[in-house]
């Protein structure tokens, strides 16, 4: 007979006495609330100022020290304090992910392939057929691999709703009212209503835009209309404190209709005293009217019709026990995610570093059941190592509201993918200044990227150099305007000598192609043009030896700097210096994608592994910083938007040991590329350990490097200190 685990009280049961043992549990749950001397309070976990005092004082014994582990052994538990063997916790959202992820990347690189066949160049829009009857095209084979996925849409939605909600999707080969799809009759098609067989293979710029313009209006009033309810059914009493759950209850009474009739100072009917008055005066209740009450009240229990105070006390009983489940889930769920002291210290210190401490705090209080639902995703704790090298994760999944693919949050349309929507729950929810920082629409996005391309001015020229790469390939005459970086400001602590610096680079297909830009039709590709500018590698090779020449005459470390390269998977290239980069350079790989968390995974390995005596590793979190680590300073230069760029910031708002400096290169008069930027500079708005700078065209490479310094080293360094950090260090022979 197939048996289980139960979560709860690690008990094997059968299968087949499954909802006996859930009834069994529910039963302790409810006796546990009518006992006033049970304990009520959730686990209360220690705060991470304490736990780091703890964490601090374990002795040196304790505390793992020597090489960094290998691939055979990084999954052991004992690199870690006081840490305990334990399963992989899998709930629901992780069982449909993992579901998911099986043939999500697949899905998303199909979608892309046919999108290249057919000349469509917005990522939002899907190739359309003129017409539905199914034929063997590439169209609708595409949209049979769509239908297929069915089971999984399904699972993943049930795991990811809120109570009320409801499946839906656009499978289906004939469009009905009857899917259940808020976005079928409300949306117009990109392609108009219809046409030639050519017309309904291109979409069209008018009604691209009404497209966009009504998703974006039906997605805001979704989300809040969902906001609305998800708040609505959060429990009226705290689930903690089974004290109010009590005085609830005991507030509501249950009376007859004849207790109600005769209650007053006569309740058993006997004469009425003497008075004064008139018996006519004296009002009595008519015999009729209680006698058809009654008659009334018989034949109401009779056909099942509960009075207003019954129905009050069976809300009442049915929150109350859904409050019971919630919590006893919540309680559930935190004991299998965070099974040991270790690992709620580090899940403590990440959101202490996040800033959203309290936040979370107050949703487990007064918001349980959207705490529970975020809690499961994830929310709460680190991004797993795990992640960085699998194509297809909970962070990584496409979001499409039309589509009914779903995201976490009762407020999930309008995202691209479920980092990006994690990434603003998490931006919206930290402490700090006021304001929400809502993600720019598409139109909006647009917009202010054509506005920032509109700021581009001439470089100063004090930075000009004759070997700049454009003036050696002589691409074009003269450089491209730049929009100017915001003066510096020192947000991180300055440079110390102790600090790592490595170099990031990203070496994805992209890098190695001739520089195009896209042309617009209104917010429509309809093609692209080329632009006269050298490729990005070479851009990226020579800002890389301005800046390792410039780092060896500040900090004297001649030997170079470790050099990580990533696309779709990441290598150690080296130590890269002066003296060996052009030999470097040749055993750099150019191709692939754009992962930057897979380059990100082996930054942090190289650095743990030459510090790992004031670090600790954790077998789902990975490393761990320790009060003495040394602070890692990397340079990031990347040629495009990452795939995980979401994933990449929100790992980097959670650590206070790593301090990055992006350099975006871009193609000149490309709106995609101040895109990037935009949001680059958000995220380095609201974090102080990143930093950002881009350059577009015929780069004008001293000035760049200027920049990059300054925010590398954390201080202002004047024109006449950078020329003097130009000049070619003395190498020894």
């Amino acid at each position: 007979m197939e048996k289980l685990v139960c979560s709860r009280c690690d008990r094997e049961i059968p299968l087949t006495e499954k909802a006996e043992h859930d009834d069994w549990h529910l039963a302790k749950d409810l006796d546990h609330s009518n006992n006033p001397d049970a304990e009520t309070a959730p686990p209360a976990y220690d705060s991470p100022a304490k736990l780091d005092d703890q964490y601090n004082g374990f002795s040196t014994e304790r505390r793992p020290s020597g090489p960094a582990p290998t691939d055979s052994h990084q999954k052991m538990v004992t690199k870690v304090p006081n840490a305990t063997k334990h399963k992989h916790h899998i709930n629901k959202v992780d069982e449909a992910a993992n579901l998911r992820a099986k043939d999500e990347q697949a899905m998303q690189q199909a979608l892309q392939n046919l999108q290249y066949r057919y000349r469509i160049y917005n990522s939002e829009i899907e190739p359309e057929h003129e017409t539905d009857n199914p034929c063997g095209c590439p169209i609708h084979e595409y949209q049979r691999k769509k239908r297929s996925r069915k089971h999984v849409l399904t699972q993943w939605s049930e795991a990811v709703m809120y109570p009320g909600e409801k499946v839906y999707h656009d499978l289906q080969y004939q469009t009905t009212i009857f899917t259940g799809n808020p976005y079928l009759l409300r949306v117009i098609s990109p392609y108009g209503y219809g046409g030639t067989a050519w017309s309904r293979s291109h979409p069209r710029p008018g009604f691209h835009v009404k497209y966009i313009h009504q998703t974006i209006a039906l997605n805001n009033s979704l989300n809040h209309d969902a906001q609305a309810k998800v708040d609505a059914m959060e429990p009226k009493h705290s689930i903690w404190d089974d004290k109010a759950l009590d005085t609830a209850m005991s507030q509501l009474t249950l009376a007859s209709e004849s207790e109600k009739l005769s209650s007053g100072p006569d309740k058993k009917a006997y004469p009425d005293e003497k008075t004064d008055e008139p018996e006519s005066s004296v009002q009595r209740p008519e015999p009729s009217k209680r006698a058809s009450s009654s008659r009334f009240s018989a034949f109401r229990k009779a056909v099942g019709i509960k009075s207003s105070d019954e129905r009050a006390i069976a809300k009442t009983e049915k929150s109350v026990n859904q409050g019971l489940v919630l919590r006893s889930d919540i309680l559930a769920e935190e004991a299998a995610r965070w099974p040991d002291e270790v690992t709620r210290y580090i899940v403590a210190v990440y959101q202490d570093k996040v800033g959203m401490e309290r936040k979370i705090a107050h949703l487990r209080a007064h918001q349980p059941l959207q705490y529970l639902h975020l809690l499961r995703a994830g929310y709460f704790e680190p991004i797993p190592v795990a992640w960085a090298d699998q194509a297809s994760n909970i962070l990584t999944f496409s979001i499409e509201a039309a589509g009914g693919w779903r995201g976490i949050t009762p407020a999930w349309r309008g995202y691209e993918d479920t980092a990006e929507e994690r990434l603003y729950w998490v931006l919206n929810h930290r402490e700090g200044p006021a304001g929400v920082r809502m993600k720019p629409d598409f139109i909006s996005e647009m917009n202010m990227a054509r506005d920032r391309m509109a700021k581009a001015v001439e470089p100063p020229p004090g930075y000009y150099a004759a070997d700049d790469t454009c003036h050696i390939q002589h691409t074009s005459k003269g450089y491209s305007k730049q929009v100017m970086p915001p003066p510096f400001r020192s947000s991180d602590r300055a440079e110390v000598p102790t600090d790592d610096t490595m170099i990031l680079l990203d070496v994805s297909g992209s890098m190695d192609f001739d520089p195009a830009r896209p042309n617009y039709d209104q917010y429509l590709i309809t093609g692209f043009s080329p632009s006269t500018q050298p490729k990005n590698k070479d851009v990226a090779k020579a800002i890389i030896r301005r800046f390792i020449d410039a780092m060896a005459n500040h900090d004297r470390a001649f030997d170079g700097y470790d050099l990580v390269t990533f696309s779709s998977h990441a290598k150690v290239i080296g130590t890269v210096s002066h003296k060996n980069l052009d030999a470097t350079w040749n055993k750099v790989a150019i191709g692939g994608g754009t992962r930057v968390m897979t380059g990100w995974q082996k930054v942090k390995q190289r650095h743990f592994e030459k510090h790992s005596e004031s670090a600790t590793y954790h077998p789902v979190y990975g490393w761990q910083a320790g009060p003495q680590t040394p602070m890692l300073r990397l340079l990031l230069l990347l040629d495009g938007e990452a795939t995980d760029m979401d994933e990449f910031e929100l790992e980097l708002l959670g650590l206070s040991w790593a301090h990055v400096t992006i350099f975006l290169i871009g193609v000149d008069g490309c709106p995609h590329h101040h895109r990037h930027a935009n949001e680059l500079q958000r995220i380095s708005d609201v974090n102080h350990h990143v930093s950002f700078v881009d350059a577009q065209g015929n780069t004008p490479e001293r000035f760049v490097t200027h920049e990059l310094l300054k925010r590398h080293l954390g201080y202002e360094i004047s024109m006449q200190e950078f020329c003097e950090l130009e000049e070619l260090p003395a190498y020894e022979a």
